[in-house]
């Protein structure tokens, strides 16, 4: 490769430099001159979190892939780029597995990647993450010259120290420690925060404002969407990060017990109290009690955790004496504890106490193709557990599962692939290298007819909208614009390309249909 075309695809990304821009769309303009700079079916980013990768953006890879969370060890090949700091190209036939098999151009009819190649993005002399390219036709990289992957990598390197750089002033600039842990990619730990989507993103920022606080916290939000993930943000978020979070489900104790869970008991205060035992509140001292289903709460306990709450005080079941406890409480429900106040079973004044900071997670079904990224996170897992090469989504399956109404939210979906994966392995004679979960696996009965609607053609008698035919099609025109905004995160360049409109008629368009 001359020196020319190296100039005309790097000098951008120099310029891009001293751009303020969204980490995102710098990562994606860093992919898109790589692929122009060197031809590939698929190029990512991949950032390396203790022994996991986590992709940041991808190019030509299915859309899942970004939910993915990549261990190490399970991928040669990873450990092979990793292991060199100058780039690396593997042979055609080698026989190490790639990580990307199935997930390279899903419509195509080979789904194994052929040629690979990748470089460690090295950030003060330490490996900071990867560069992976990727080609489905054999040999496609013999003729490429590895300084050109080199340099590009340099400049790599670069661009996400300066995105580091502005994230770090931007940290200095409020609470560093609270923003860092909220937004840190946890890699596969049980309190990673997964999706792009609008309402997430709301969600998180919501968490990044309350979580240095000391206010308490009740979590609303229906069943599965991961309540508990969201009390274990909020604490890893605050100054109490560094003490205990304990748990308890207030739905799976027995009145009778519940007290002596929550506040402890001496010996002989009822029978089988062979001896003291702290409640969760002292076990939590000094950091946070994470209250579930506290809707299941008795009365009485309501009234004694005012108490504590209120005064820092309490007594272990069977005591007089006085313990002082500094807990910030989080509770979470899945009812309506307005509605059970009206109606005489729940407590209003221990209601207003827990509500001091309301925070609502959205259900499933409203978070957009944040569905498609939490099943890759599945799908890796499962892959993994099942001992698979790679596990993939047809693009039927995919489509299953945007047009789906998720009544029972994340944790349905996280139970969905568990089963169709063991199911479709267990319906193969041999164990395949890749396998690929059709729709007929997933076996979703029951699809939400507002998604349908947007794809199917409006019956014969459907009455138009007040205002007649234009209104029909400004509405559904709306639609269309807000749907490919929330696909490219806000990216009216992306957006405008993937519509074939120019940016500037699209942001015309979008002020007539009072989008900005």
């Amino acid at each position: 490769m001359t020196a020319k075309p190296l100039l005309t695809a790097l000098l951008p990304l120099v310029s891009d430099l001293s751009r303020d821009l969204p980490d995102q769309e710098r990562y994606r303009r860093l992919l898109q001159a790589m692929r122009g700079l060197l031809p590939c079916d698929a190029a990512a980013l991949l950032r390396l979190d203790g022994e996991w990768l986590v992709p940041l953006a991808v190019d030509g890879l299915s859309a899942d892939t970004l939910g993915r969370r990549f261990r190490v060890s399970e991928h040669p090949r990873f450990q092979a780029l990793l292991s060199r700091p100058e780039p690396t190209r593997f042979p055609s036939d080698s026989p190490l597995p790639d990580p990307y098999d199935g997930l390279v151009d899903a419509a195509h009819v080979d789904l194994e990647v052929h040629d690979c190649m990748g470089c460690p993005l090295m950030v003060d002399e330490r490996p900071w993450g990867l560069l992976t390219l990727d080609a489905l036709t054999a040999g496609q990289f013999q003729s490429l010259e590895l300084d050109a992957l080199q340099a590009f990598a340099s400049l790599a390197a670069a661009t996400v120290t300066v995105a580091e750089r502005i994230e770090h002033l931007a940290l200095r600039a409020e609470d560093e420690h609270q923003r860092a842990e909220v937004y840190r990619q946890a890699s596969g730990q049980d309190r990673e925060l997964i999706g792009q989507s609008k309402a997430h993103k709301r969600l998180v920022e919501e968490i990044r404002l309350v979580g240095g606080s000391d206010l308490t916290v009740l979590i609303t939000g229906e069943t599965g969407v991961g309540k508990e993930l969201v009390a274990q943000a909020l604490h890893h978020a605050s100054q109490r990060a560094g003490k205990p979070m304990i748990s308890l489900n207030c739905a799976a104790l027995p009145d009778t017990l519940v007290e002596s869970e929550l506040f402890g008991h001496v010996r002989g205060a009822f029978t089988g109290a062979h001896g003291e035992r702290r409640g969760k509140f002292e076990l939590a001292n000094g950091g946070t009690l994470f209250l579930d289903e506290v809707g299941e709460l008795p009365l009485a306990v309501q009234a004694k955790l005012l108490r504590v709450l209120q005064s820092g005080q309490l007594q272990r079941l069977g005591s007089d004496r006085d313990h002082q406890v500094d807990v910030r409480l989080i509770a979470a429900t899945n009812r309506d504890l307005a509605e059970e106040v009206r109606n005489g079973n729940f407590r209003a004044d221990f209601y207003h106490r827990l509500s001091v900071y309301p925070l609502q997670v959205p259900p499933l079904r409203e978070r957009g193709r944040d569905v498609l990224l939490l099943a890759g996170f599945f799908l890796e897992q499962n892959r993994a557990r099942l001992g698979l090469g790679s596990l993939r989504l047809s693009t039927d399956a995919q489509a299953a599962l945007l047009a789906y109404g998720w009544p029972g939210n994340v944790r349905e979906l996280e139970h969905l692939i568990g089963r169709s994966a063991l199911k479709a392995l267990g319906q193969q004679g041999r164990r395949p290298k890749i396998l690929t979960l059709e729709a007929a696996d997933l076996d979703l009965r029951n699809v939400a007819p507002s998604i349908l609607a947007e794809t199917e053609a409006p019956s014969a008698d459907a009455p138009l909208p007040e205002g007649g035919l234009r209104e029909a099609v400004d509405d559904y025109q709306r639609q269309i614009v807000e749907a490919c905004l929330d696909r490219h995160q806000d990216n009216w360049a992306a957006a405008a390309r993937e519509l074939g409109l120019d940016r500037a008629n699209l942001s015309r368009l979008a002020k007539r249909l009072g989008l900005r």
